[in-house]
């Protein structure tokens, strides 16, 4: 199912499954890879990303809302109302391909096991009582900032919220040396609720929204 939100700069599409349009996926790779420099998922490679982001599309409590301009992708958002079950429907689903892609990043950077085998095993850390929605990844073409696209984005996804069946929105991000988006966050409403470190040292901050 597609909905269309159109506004005078740029159209809002939301695809419910667009696992079967290879393009969307691979723009939207593109654009994590150029809004995530540097980050471990982004060394992880652009196979191993359209693995992720096709999970997103096919997997039945998660999905992707994609804003187009003029057919082109230029800005994304990832989500999924039950991360848990997400992600062990990615180790059932895709367990080879990743396995394939894993084994490279690992001959490029040896300590990287460690934090793929702390990946697989996320489903256990992201079991909580309550239910909530989970915003997991939001990135706009660089040239496209300012043009309020992942304010528009996030507005697409609190309309997924119900108050009766979520108790919020969460997301997670750094820290330190990322005030441009923790501005961000704070401007569309959402609350520091939690700071902890990964056990690589980065300080992290977990936001919330809700009605």
């Amino acid at each position: 199912m597609t909905e269309v939100t159109r506004t005078a700069e740029y159209n809002i599409t939301i695809k419910e499954n667009p696992l079967y349009e290879q393009t969307i996926i691979n723009q939207i790779v593109d654009i994590h890879m150029k809004t995530f420099t540097g980050f471990f998922l982004t060394f992880l490679g652009k196979g191993f990303l359209k693995q992720l982001y096709k999970g997103f599309s096919s997997h039945e409590q998660s999905g992707l809302i994609v804003a187009e301009q003029k057919d082109s992708v230029v800005g994304f958002l990832a989500y999924s109302e039950d991360l848990s079950a997400f992600y062990r429907y990615l180790i059932k689903k895709s367990l080879v391909p990743f396995a394939w892609y894993s084994i490279g990043a690992t001959i490029r950077k040896p300590s990287a096991m460690i934090r793929l085998v702390r990946a697989f095993l996320k489903p256990d850390e992201s079991k909580r009582e309550e239910a909530y929605i989970e915003l997991s990844s939001i990135g706009v073409l660089p040239q496209m900032k300012g043009h309020n696209i992942g304010s528009r984005l996030i507005d697409e996804l609190k309309g997924k919220y119900d108050s009766n069946r979520f108790s919020y929105i969460k997301l997670e991000t750094d820290a330190d040396g990322n005030d441009g988006v923790n501005a961000f966050y704070v401007k569309n409403g959402f609350c520091i609720t939690h700071e902890y470190k990964t056990p690589e040292g980065r300080k992290m901050y977990e936001y919330r929204w809700s009605k």
